[in-house]
């Protein structure tokens, strides 16, 4: 699935997150840390769950939840209704969990088997934002669970001292080591926000370096961020031509018993072939013309 965009809504704004879904984002993501309140946490606990168990509520998006680094059971508890008619969660509508300041392997371990605990089996959004996270960043994007990892750059520069500019060189060694880590153990890498909503071109360059990083999506704190965010990591119909002839090619090639082949004159070789992979991974279901070739792709996520 693709994850260009991924809008965090408040926890405690009910209204907010019944909207989250009209900005278009591939992610929307229910905020129970940095966005609440700590004497808000319970009534935002509440509110999430009666969003999430609302039979109305059945966005396109994928629907996260992020959890409290220090209360993640807790939050788990109140989303799954513990102690109530268990009957009453068979509609909860909880596809992805992000862990926030995740500094090990094991805080992603230990939260799938809360999750598991509770019947729950959602994907795991590892959110690295801390000089241990970045430095554990392989083990992190490997561990089991880990469905995608996630740079935060703000709460790694409060971390390490460092002093935010709008170049972003003091984040610019670890922004590299979490997609590298992402690649390697083949998972989903999120950028991390940009602060100013208003700034839209900002916003545009910020996401296009992403994408050139290697990274497949962007977060976003404002719906307005969301279309910029998108068609940055939309690739352009072109791209997602070229990308179809050069996957028919290869097709043909196997069938054929070949190993070398060309498209437009080009010699194709393995990187080349996993770029169109990711080409029409990132490309909306609209724009592939070959559907049919999804069962022959090997890319990240099929």
């Amino acid at each position: 699935m693709a994850r260009r965009s991924l809008l965090f809504s408040p926890g405690d704004r009910p209204e907010l997150m019944r909207k989250a879904p009209g900005a278009g984002a591939d992610v929307i993501c229910f905020d129970l840390e940095d966005a609440v309140a700590p004497d808000r946490k319970a009534e935002a606990r509440e509110s999430v769950r009666a969003v999430l168990t609302d039979p109305d509520f059945a966005p396109d998006a994928e629907v996260c939840v992020r959890l409290t680094a220090a209360e993640p059971a807790a939050d788990l508890d109140a989303l799954v209704g513990a102690g109530k008619d268990a009957d009453s969660d068979a509609d909860l509508r909880l596809d992805a969990v992000m862990l926030p300041k995740v500094g090990s392997a094991d805080r992603v371990e230990e939260a799938a088997a809360l999750c598991a605990d509770r019947g729950l089996d959602p994907a795991v959004f590892a959110l690295v934002e801390t000089a241990a996270g970045v430095l554990s960043a392989e083990s992190i994007a490997a561990a089991a669970a880990t469905d995608a990892l996630v740079f935060g750059a703000e709460d790694l520069a409060a971390d390490v001292g460092a002093t935010r500019t709008d170049e972003g060189t003091e984040v610019l060694y670890a922004r590299e080591h979490v997609v590298l880590a992402a690649g390697a153990a083949g998972v989903d890498a999120i950028d991390t926000v940009f602060t100013d909503f208003s700034d839209t071109d900002g916003l545009r360059e910020e996401a296009g370096f992403a994408l050139t990083l290697g990274y497949d999506g962007k977060l976003a704190i404002h719906p307005a961020q969301v279309d910029p965010i998108n068609a940055a990591f939309t690739p352009d119909p072109e791209e997602v031509e070229w990308a179809e002839r050069v996957l028919d090619a290869r097709d043909a090639a196997e069938r054929e018993g070949r190993a070398v082949f060309q498209v437009d004159g080009e010699m194709i070789d393995a990187p080349l072939i996993a770029q169109a992979e990711r080409i029409v991974e990132r490309a909306p279901a609209g724009d592939r013309p070959g559907t049919d070739r999804d069962k022959n792709r090997s890319g990240r996520h099929s």
